[in-house]
């Protein structure tokens, strides 16, 4: 006795859609035109003035209309979804933005006061109205107090974390210090620079120098060394570890030789990320170097000018020549913070390890 079957309907006969609903392709170009129009509109007819103010209007606006059409049409899930792509978009637009203007505004106003003399002259016996000075002074007390600092916090930093990594799991010890790690993290640059003015210059009887501002810069340098490498070495997988072990290399050259070589390039971002934060802080060394006209190779001994104390002194004098010169000034710690940083990833790339 055979038993025949039927064979089974197609899901469109049977009435069951097999895709779900979804917007146009341009959907975000509509609302992003409605949102424009409806923005202007409100300029126009409300208190809502000015690029900024209208910008955001119509950013408001186009989130709620995007997802309320999406949700209309294509359900709650999708529309949850678009909300959520859209907001991560709008946050790295936003932090872009920002990024392009302070760079542009930075550009556009210090290229005009730049010139051969503004590299090799100081702003000695030069009149905040006057044109001409230079930051000869300042980019060399800059540059001798990162230095300092980074040769005295990187070290420390880096054999921080590696006793944090490879040594330290578990032991109360390791807590304490990420605890304090933690907690140095956040401070503020002026406790920092008050810090160093008693105990260096009130309590020891240290003059203001360049040094004392280098100190000052290592209490702000030291936490993101650490927390930078500690990072890179976690990353590293155990393999390697486990392989050199196993071969008879004793822990401490397997750390030299392979763990932090084989990190290096991140443990260099985030020196170089150090760099760049004490690079331009002002308030520690308004504390413990103070200002300067002159030129100072001694960063041992007397007050020492810096590009961002020098900036300072040049916005606080307020007339236009000394502005031109802030915005050069500004222009020149952004660029100097670029070199140093292709300086050390050309050096990371040049120590890494061979991958073939």
């Amino acid at each position: 006795m055979s038993v025949t079957t039927r064979p089974t309907p197609p899901a469109e006969v049977r009435g069951v859609e097999l895709t779900g609903k979804t917007l146009p392709r341009l959907a975000p170009l509509y609302s992003g035109l409605i949102a424009v129009a409806a923005a202007l509109l409100l300029n126009v007819l409300t208190s809502v003035q000015g690029v900024a103010g209208t910008a955001v209007v119509a950013a408001l606006l186009f989130v709620a209309i995007q997802s309320g059409w999406s949700f209309a049409v294509e359900g709650k899930r999708h529309a949850v979804d678009r909300l959520a792509t859209t907001l991560i978009y709008a946050t790295f637009v936003a932090a872009f933005a920002a990024l392009v203007a302070i760079l542009t505004v930075t550009v556009a106003k210090g290229v005009a006061a730049l010139s051969p003399d503004f590299f090799t002259e100081t702003m000695r016996n030069v009149s905040p109205r006057r044109e001409g000075g230079g930051i000869a002074h300042a980019l060399v007390g800059t540059l001798e107090q990162v230095l300092i600092a980074a040769a005295i916090s990187v070290p420390v930093g880096i054999m921080t974390a590696v006793y944090l990594v490879e040594y330290g799991a578990g032991k109360r010890l390791s807590k304490s210090i990420s605890f304090f790690v933690d907690v140095m993290t956040g401070i503020p640059s002026i406790i920092a620079g008050l810090f160093i003015y008693t105990f260096w210059v009130l309590t020891l009887g240290f003059e203001r120098s360049g040094f004392a501002a280098s100190l000052a810069l290592t209490i702000l340098m030291i936490p993101t060394v650490v927390r930078a490498t500690e990072e890179m070495l976690r990353i590293v997988p155990n393999d390697l570890r486990e392989a050199s072990l196993a071969l008879g290399i004793p822990k401490w050259k397997t750390i030299l030789k392979i763990v932090i070589p084989t990190a290096l390039g991140g443990i260099i971002t985030g020196v170089m990320l150090a760099v760049a934060r004490v690079a331009g802080e002002t308030a520690p060394l308004l504390l413990t170097t103070f200002l300067s006209q002159n030129m100072n190779w001694n960063p041992f001994a007397g007050p020492q000018a810096s590009l961002p104390t020098f900036v300072w002194d040049q916005i606080a004098s307020g007339t236009n020549a000394s502005l031109d010169r802030a915005w050069a000034g500004a222009l020149v710690l952004i660029l100097l913070v670029m070199i140093l940083y292709l300086g050390a990833r050309i050096v990371a790339r040049f120590f890494a390890p061979k991958t073939s």
